[in-house]
């Protein structure tokens, strides 16, 4: 094999390992008020995806009550998730893997 076929090989695997991470907190704490392509209580991923960046996303995750006048909303419903640094950073991947969709 040449090596950009090795290299293209190795970060998809990382790439879907971390995005079967992000997916697992995905379900676990978003899946009530978000979906990844659709309008729910909350905004699609792909909206959010093709908006805010990994710190944005991030500072929204950790503190939503003082980020939402920041993010040019009225009000926000959605609660503070205790997250640990790890799922905070794989949510927020996983969020991004959809931009562009």
């Amino acid at each position: 094999m040449n090596m950009k076929l090795l290299i293209l090989i190795a970060v998809s695997a990382f790439l879907s390992a971390d995005a079967i991470e992000g997916k697992k907190v995905f379900e676990t704490y978003c899946w009530g008020c978000h979906h990844q392509t659709a309008e729910a209580f909350g905004p699609p991923f792909t909206q959010i995806a093709n908006t805010r960046t990994l710190e944005e996303i991030q500072a929204y995750v950790i503190d939503p009550e003082s980020m939402y006048k920041a993010f040019g909303y009225k009000r926000t419903v959605m609660t503070k998730l205790k997250l640990t640094d790890k799922e905070r950073e794989e949510i927020s991947r996983y969020v991004l893997s959809y931009k562009g969709k």
